[in-house]
């Protein structure tokens, strides 16, 4: 019986009211918290953060930049908090923005530490060529330290947080998108990464691969998975509304697979999952998968 701590982060990189800053409160209402009923949890609730700003902020661009600072802080000390209490963090809700504050914070209590990055986008955007300001799609480049010279200051002092080799990545599908900003691949750079075509044949070999190699060189890791790595026709909630999705992707049954197997190994030391959008799931359906997904990654922990 694990001892886990749920945090729950209802911001949105576009700084909207809604959309991803409503995904924790929907998911607790279908049930997330109880998922991990066989578990000893604690429910942090939601982070407290500023209101939404929807424009782009001056120096660095980023849309909704007050509260990702926030986010970040409060993430980074909630996180912190919970493992140097022994507690496994689970961060629930927001976008992949929310790695700045996690994978800092076990940096900062552990010291070298891994990524498990499972996500249908690579998120290496530099800020300076980004078409909307959103950090979900430079996060990843952040926290490595190959962009971020127009970061706000106060995130520049936590990055970068991860070395190249102490990154795993799994399913992107992004090539198309990230050649019309000629943003290359991260593969190209010698990071490990597998596409959903090689997940697809057995994901869970794919699992146990990834973590053979960051703990090649960091003995923590954090476990991450965006939802949009599912095929759109599993998983709808996901994406910008009136924006078509990459198509392809994993099916639920491949992801659980694949994070499952991930989260019984050794080193994993907190998960976050991200990019829900309750307001595209109006029956609520794609709530109850989650917290269906959420249920199995709870049975795998120790």
């Amino acid at each position: 019986m694990a001892e886990l701590e749920l945090i729950g982060v209802p911001f949105d990189g576009y700084g909207r009211p809604g959309n991803l800053a409503r995904a924790s409160s929907a998911m607790r209402a279908a049930g997330f918290i109880a998922a991990f009923e066989m578990h000893r949890v604690t429910d942090s609730g939601d982070l407290d953060l500023p209101e939404p700003d929807a424009d782009r902020a001056p120096g660095s661009g980023l849309t909704n930049e007050g509260a990702l600072i926030a986010m970040t802080d409060a993430l980074n000390e909630r996180v912190s908090r919970a493992i140097r209490g022994g507690h496994f963090p689970v961060v629930y809700g927001a976008d992949c923005s929310t790695l700045l504050g996690s994978v800092t914070a076990l940096r900062d209590t552990v010291g070298n530490s891994g990524l498990l990055f499972i996500d249908g986008h690579e998120d290496t955007m530099p800020l300076d060529v980004s078409e909307d300001g959103e950090a979900a799609n430079a996060e990843i480049g952040l926290l490595l330290g190959l962009t971020g010279r127009f970061a706000p200051e106060s995130l520049k002092t936590r990055l970068p947080a991860i070395e190249p080799d102490a990154l795993a990545m799994l399913g992107p599908r992004d090539k198309d998108w990230r050649r019309q900003f000629n943003v290359g691949s991260l593969r190209d750079r010698g990071i490990w990464q597998q596409s959903v075509e090689e997940i697809a044949a057995d994901p869970s070999e794919a699992a146990r691969q990834a973590v053979a190699h960051l703990r090649a060189t960091a003995e923590n890791w954090w476990l991450h998975v965006d939802l949009d790595v599912l095929n759109p026709d599993e998983f709808k909630s996901q994406g910008v509304p009136g924006v078509e999705d990459e198509p392809g992707g994993l099916t639920w049954q491949q992801l659980t697979d694949l994070a499952v197997t991930a989260a019984g190994m050794d080193g994993c030391r907190g998960w976050s999952v991200a990019i829900y959008d309750p307001d595209q799931d109006l029956n609520r359906k794609d709530a109850a998968r989650i917290v269906r997904f959420a249920r199995e990654i709870g049975s795998a922990l120790a």
